[in-house]
């Protein structure tokens, strides 16, 4: 994975784009403000009243700001190995950015609420249909149902190989297991079919 640099003879660390993806307020900006080793880069505005009948605050109705763009942020996994993350806009009406934000991803973080798992479908969708490879990230909320990683596989009709963790999307140690998991999985599922990461 390392590269060497002419100038240096320094290997240089092979960089990945990875989305962090999943339906609105399942904390996705959170994910990527809680692992980044930068300052993240946010495009957060209020909710407004305007909002009211287009989206979806069910189940976060308290939630006030909303990511319209994008989310960025990155962290070094070793020396050999960055890792960019892109976290996506949750809100249907912000879609459009997706197939940009994905051109180029190696893989994604599908993050997931227990409360609203209807809202992981269209996510997971996307990503099966464009063949990227992912792992589901259920962000265990206070107050939340708790379901064991089986039972959410079952409750999405995932493949057996993608892998189902639970999470704290606030908490970097589990942050960092999630995107772990999922290098892992890239590793693994290019393995199996000769590809190169």
């Amino acid at each position: 994975m390392a590269f060497e640099n002419s100038d240096t003879a320094q290997p240089m660390a092979a960089s990945v784009k990875i989305l962090i993806a999943g339906g609105f307020g399942v904390g996705k900006t959170t994910m990527v403000g809680a692992i980044s080793e930068i300052t993240p880069l946010r495009t957060e505005e209020l909710i407004t009243e305007l909002s009211a009948g287009v989206d979806d605050l069910r189940g976060v109705e308290g939630k006030t700001t909303t990511t319209v763009a994008l989310d960025f942020g990155r962290i070094t996994i070793d020396q050999n190995l960055v890792l960019y993350l892109f976290g996506t806009p949750g809100q249907d009406r912000f879609w459009f950015l997706w197939d940009e934000l994905a051109r180029g991803a190696l893989g994604a973080v599908v993050l997931a609420d227990t409360r609203r798992l209807d809202g992981s479908f269209a996510a997971i969708d996307f990503f099966e249909r464009r063949g990227v490879a992912f792992t589901v990230a259920v962000n265990c909320f206070e107050g939340a149902p708790l379901y064991t990683p089986a039972e959410v596989r079952d409750a999405l009709d995932l493949d057996e190989r993608i892998p189902v963790l639970l999470c704290d999307a606030r908490d970097r140690a589990s942050c960092k297991n999630v995107l772990m998991t999922l290098v892992e999985y890239l590793i693994e599922r290019a393995a199996s079919t000769g590809a190169r990461v």
